[in-house]
């Protein structure tokens, strides 16, 4: 724990998250907060595991999404020949019963292990979300074994998507290090039955061990983030994880007469050059299933901006802000916005020019935490005459917050209805006790 924050700058804020949800420290620069933490963090299962020494049979994720999504009649045998030596043993004539208690197991046990993943998906969306939260550049450290996707593909993708568009690069570390396959299984629960059962659950478990860190990959690749594994200086992984990112692209595009059918579609990224390059991208997407809302979207646009760093121009916004101290713990923070509609498009109806501008302004404290914030909306429904004066000089927004003293970053984003265009900016106020 020492060696991993003591890579960590002076200016940095780190938050401690688990997939359990018992251990959460919020965003700090103390270490010794963030050292208790990571001290008490201890590994559980969420909803009671898969099987075990009790268990008849004893059927694992990946075994359970064979038999039950993928249909598979070799791994149902599997269980079926392991249920009956373990339930009957080996009674013949009780095939059918064992064929039918293995359905069943498997049906839980793949269950089970949906929750589980399930869980952890949540809970990564909530880092990211209180990441996403956070101004500055974004990092964010997954540490895990892996676990197998079943026929959570979409999730993956959605966090990945999700990532992208709040600026969050995920680096994964391999928590089994350098690490070779597990072929007799926990050696408090070795295997058993028959050799009909030990040769192909022998073969479930190395492929599923495999199988499972495919995701950590994901994650990384997707988001420009490094993916550390089969090594077991994991704090060289954990010092790697928390630098800077390296430099990558953000690449887009917009899919031609694509079906609402929420399909996978693979992607390739190649390079024009003749040189041989490594590149690290994003395996595919998925296709949405329905339509967005135009008024949902233009929401998620600005409240993904808000809670980026980046100066966004389209449109030309100028900020300031004032304050004057109401008591000696209390201030008065006005944030003024200036738009020059000069560059703002507007919509000719019934003899008036019409726009609705969309102003968010959000406050946050020294250490990236929200403080405060507010929204407006300016419905601009101007005859030509006025939009000629407005013209000239511009209007101003201007927006109030009680705050404490202190030093505040102000985030400002502004947003038109018509041409759908936005603005950005940051301002940093000091109130002085």
């Amino acid at each position: 724990t020492a060696k991993i924050l003591g890579s960590i700058a002076a200016t940095d804020r780190v938050g401690v998250f688990t997939s359990s949800g018992q251990t959460t420290q919020d965003f700090t620069s103390d270490r010794e907060l963030l050292s208790r933490a990571m001290n008490g963090i201890v590994p559980r299962s969420l909803t009671g595991g898969f099987g075990g020494v009790a268990a008849c049979p004893d059927i694992s994720y990946y075994q359970a999404d064979l038999i039950v999504n993928k249909s598979d009649q070799q791994a149902l045998a599997v269980a079926a020949a392991e249920t009956l030596d373990c339930a009957f043993a080996g009674d013949q004539t009780k095939t059918t019963m064992a064929s039918s208690m293995a359905s069943a197991a498997a049906v839980s046990a793949l269950s089970n292990g949906d929750a589980e993943s399930g869980y952890t998906y949540r809970h990564v969306e909530d880092a990211m979300r209180r990441l996403a939260a956070m101004p500055g550049q974004r990092v964010l450290v997954f540490v895990s074994p892996g676990f197998i996707l079943s026929t959570l593909f979409t999730d993956a993708s959605e966090i990945i998507d999700r990532a992208t568009r709040s600026n969050i690069v995920i680096d994964t570390i391999d928590a089994r290090g350098l690490y070779t396959p597990d072929v007799l299984g926990d050696i408090a629960n070795p295997p058993g039955g028959s050799y009909r059962v030990q040769g192909p659950k022998t073969l479930y478990r190395t492929v599923a061990q495999s199988a499972q860190s495919e995701i950590l990959e994901d994650f990384a690749n997707g988001t420009g983030g490094a993916y550390f594994h089969n090594r077991n200086d994991l704090d060289e992984g954990f010092k790697q994880a928390v630098a800077a990112p390296p430099v990558s692209y953000v690449l887009g595009f917009s899919p031609q007469n694509l079906k609402l059918n929420g399909a996978f579609h693979t992607l390739k990224v190649t390079m024009a050059a003749k040189q041989k390059f490594n590149i690290q991208a994003r395996k595919g997407y998925f296709a949405p299933k329905k339509v967005q809302d135009p008024a949902e979207a233009a929401k998620q646009e600005i409240q993904e901006a808000i809670f980026s760093q980046d100066e966004i121009r389209d449109l030309p916004v100028d900020l300031q802000t004032q304050f004057f101290k109401t008591d000696p713990t209390q201030a008065k923070l006005s944030v003024i916005a200036h738009l020059d509609l000069k560059s703002v498009h507007f919509r000719k109806a019934e003899g008036r020019n019409r726009n609705d501008v969309t102003l968010a302004t959000a406050i946050f404290d020294e250490n990236g935490n929200f403080v405060t914030g507010g929204e407006k909306i300016v419905e601009m429904r101007l005859l030509d005459g006025t939009l000629d004066r407005l013209g000239q000089r511009g209007i101003n927004v201007k927006s109030s917050f009680d705050v404490k003293p202190g030093s505040y970053l102000v985030r400002l984003v502004v947003r038109d209805a018509e041409g759908e265009q936005m603005a950005a900016r940051n301002g940093a106020v000091v109130i002085p006790y």
